[in-house]
């Protein structure tokens, strides 16, 4: 958009856990709650910076991923052959 920026920062922190054993096969994980945080410093206008940080959100994968369900294809070989890892018992 051709603007001056003096600083950009953005800092992400992600609220994760993990439970269960490994060793009895419950073990689990997930993420409850991810924080963007993203500062601008510029002498230009702010209309032309909130169109410019809302073009970056817009654009941004992680923020996207983060907010829409998509489908998660997964594929495992083992020794060379394709196998099925149940996740349920």
């Amino acid at each position: 958009m051709n603007l001056r920026i003096q600083s950009a920062r953005v800092r992400v922190e992600m609220d994760c856990f993990q439970g269960g054993s490994v060793l009895q096969g419950t073990v689990v994980s997930g993420c409850s709650e991810v924080r963007s945080d993203f500062e601008l410093e510029s002498d230009e206008p702010d209309e032309k910076l909130r169109l410019l940080i809302r073009n970056a959100k817009r654009a941004c994968f992680a923020e996207n991923m983060v907010q829409t369900t998509i489908p998660l294809r997964s594929s495992v070989k083992l020794n060379g052959k394709p196998i099925d890892v149940p996740l349920d018992d």
